[in-house]
C-alpha cells in the first residue's frame, strides 16, 4: 500500500466513508459551506454531494483511492480522490472543511496527489470543474493546472437542482 510523505495525509479506507461523504457535503452544499470559499450552494440547491453508497462504489474501484488530510486532533478536514486512468490520474471530491479553508490544506493535498501520480510513474494530473467557478480554476491555475479547452454538460442529477446551466471545464498539469 501507498504511503504518503507528509504525515497529516494518508490512504483513506472504508472505516472513512462516513466521515468523507460528510465532509464532501458540507464543503460543497447547504448553508454551512458558504463558510468557505469552495462552495457550490449558489450554484446547485440541495445539501448533498454525494452519499455513503456512491462513495464506496468510488472507493472500490481498483484504480481508485481517496487520499485524507487529517488534523492534530485525528479529525479528516481534506480529501482528494484519484483514480488512475492509464498514464493520468484524475483528480476529483476534491474537498477542505470550510472551517478549515486558508490554511494550506488544500496545497498539501494538491503536492500529495501529484506525489501519488509520480509514485505510479503517470505524467499528467487532471480534474472538472464547473466553468462558473472562476476563482477556483484560477486557484488551480497557480499550481500549474491549464484549461484544455475540452467543456462536458454537467447534467442535473439527484444531488441537487441547478440554479443555472452548468457545464465542466478540465484542467491538466504535467508532472
Amino acid at each position: 500500500m501507498f504511503s504518503f510523505s507528509n504525515q497529516h495525509i494518508s490512504v483513506a479506507g472504508a472505516a472513512d466513508i462516513t466521515t468523507i461523504t460528510a465532509l464532501l457535503n458540507s464543503a460543497y452544499r447547504g448553508e454551512g459551506s458558504k463558510q468557505g470559499w469552495t462552495t457550490e450552494a449558489h450554484l446547485i440547491a440541495g445539501d448533498i454531494r454525494t452519499d455513503e453508497s456512491h462513495l464506496q462504489q468510488v472507493m472500490q474501484l481498483h484504480n481508485s483511492i481517496f487520499a485524507t488530510y487529517s488534523n492534530e486532533q485525528q479529525e479528516i478536514t481534506g480529501c482528494v480522490n484519484l483514480q488512475q486512468f492509464g498514464n493520468k490520474i484524475y483528480l476529483g471530491m476534491f474537498s477542505v472543511s470550510p472551517k478549515s479553508q486558508g490554511f494550506g490544506i488544500g496545497k498539501q493535498l494538491l503536492k500529495a496527489a501529484e506525489e501519488y501520480a509520480k509514485h505510479l510513474q503517470c505524467t499528467a494530473i487532471y480534474m472538472t470543474v464547473i466553468t462558473a467557478r472562476e476563482e477556483l480554476i484560477n486557484w488551480y491555475k497557480r499550481f500549474g493546472y491549464k484549461d484544455t479547452g475540452e467543456r462536458k454538460p454537467f447534467t442535473e442529477d439527484t444531488t441537487g437542482k441547478h440554479l443555472q446551466p452548468l457545464e465542466f471545464m478540465f484542467l491538466e498539469k504535467e508532472i
